[in-house]
């Protein structure tokens, strides 16, 4: 009789098992729900910084984020490779008619850069470097000596690191002089990152990077091995206490914010998808972004954009 018994039982307990051993009364698990992301490395630590704070209140949510320059990002979205294009630069018209769909986002910036340790550091910060000196530079080459640019005697050549990929970074730094990314010369480095890491191994290069490949976050100093060359904006030949913003992060932010640091090459900061997104997950993530997200922007980095931008920009993802 007993031995009846445990077969009736065990009997009774795989019925009321579902077919993934768990009890048939048990709560369901919350359906895994996947954003895909692509492009602009200038965006990246802050998409990551947003992932990570949405799926505080939204765990079902799994975010898929790679950077790889804002071309890539532009080219997975039409594609329909990823969910959202991130994008540093101003979208043109040609872009817009294959069917974009953007909103801003948030304010960066891109500065020149040099190796920490170039012999004509203390000079370059004293007298800046104005904009048609960068032209000179980054674009015609007839400045290809640092003795050229600073006057001084020697033949020290400036060894100059570009964007090898389509980037937001550099296509703002060339339209800084009035130029696009194909119109700068010099030695092709893939992503942010590869620009930052040549010219740290470079006594004598000059490259361009995102703010966040210049400055640590956290501690807001400038990052090892790399510096800033100042932009003399008001081309006086020298760095004037208005022009003198680069100590560190917090002080760059608010020239940014105030418009003294030019703009480009500071710039507007977007996500794009394949027309208006259709994907619930990713539209009520675009509305948190807009609205609670943007306590994150300025901590992790990034300069705020205007209340009415922003109001604007949650209409169009409401609509």
């Amino acid at each position: 009789m007993k031995k009846r018994l445990s077969v009736i039982s065990v009997a009774i307990l795989a019925f009321i098992i579902n077919f993934n051993g768990v009890p048939a009364n048990a709560p369901s698990s919350p359906k895994v729900i996947s954003i895909s992301f692509s492009g602009a490395f200038a965006l990246y630590p802050l998409v990551q910084t947003w992932a990570a704070e949405y799926n505080k209140v939204h765990p079902e949510i799994r975010f898929d984020i790679q950077a790889g320059g804002a071309g890539k990002g532009l080219t997975d979205c039409l594609g329909g490779a990823v969910d959202v294009g991130m994008f540093s630069r101003e979208l043109t018209d040609a872009e817009k008619a294959k069917g974009v769909w953007w909103i801003a986002l948030c304010k960066d910036a891109v500065l020149p850069t040099v190796n920490a340790k170039n012999p004509y550091i203390k000079q370059l910060q004293i007298r800046g470097v104005k904009k048609a000196e960068f032209n000179s530079i980054f674009v015609d080459r007839s400045i290809t000596t640092w003795d050229e640019l600073l006057g001084t005697k020697g033949s020290k050549r400036i060894n100059v690191y570009t964007r090898a990929d389509a980037a937001g970074a550099a296509d703002a730094w060339a339209s800084f002089f009035g130029k696009k990314q194909e119109n700068i010369k010099g030695v092709g480095v893939s992503g942010d990152p590869g620009v930052a890491d040549a010219v740290r191994k470079d006594i004598n290069g000059i490259g361009y990077n995102n703010t966040l490949f210049v400055f640590d976050p956290k501690t807001g100093k400038k990052l090892p091995g790399i510096e800033v060359v100042p932009i003399d904006v008001n081309g006086n030949g020298q760095i004037d206490a208005n022009e003198n913003f680069y100590g560190n992060l917090r002080i760059f932010l608010k020239a940014v914010n105030d418009g003294n640091y030019p703009s480009p090459p500071a710039r507007n900061l977007y996500f794009l998808t394949k027309g208006k997104p259709q994907k619930k997950e990713v539209v009520d993530f675009f509305k948190w972004v807009l609205a609670d997200g943007q306590k994150f922007v300025n901590v992790a980095g990034y300069v705020p954009l205007p209340k009415n931008v922003l109001s604007d920009q949650l209409k169009k993802v409401s609509k």
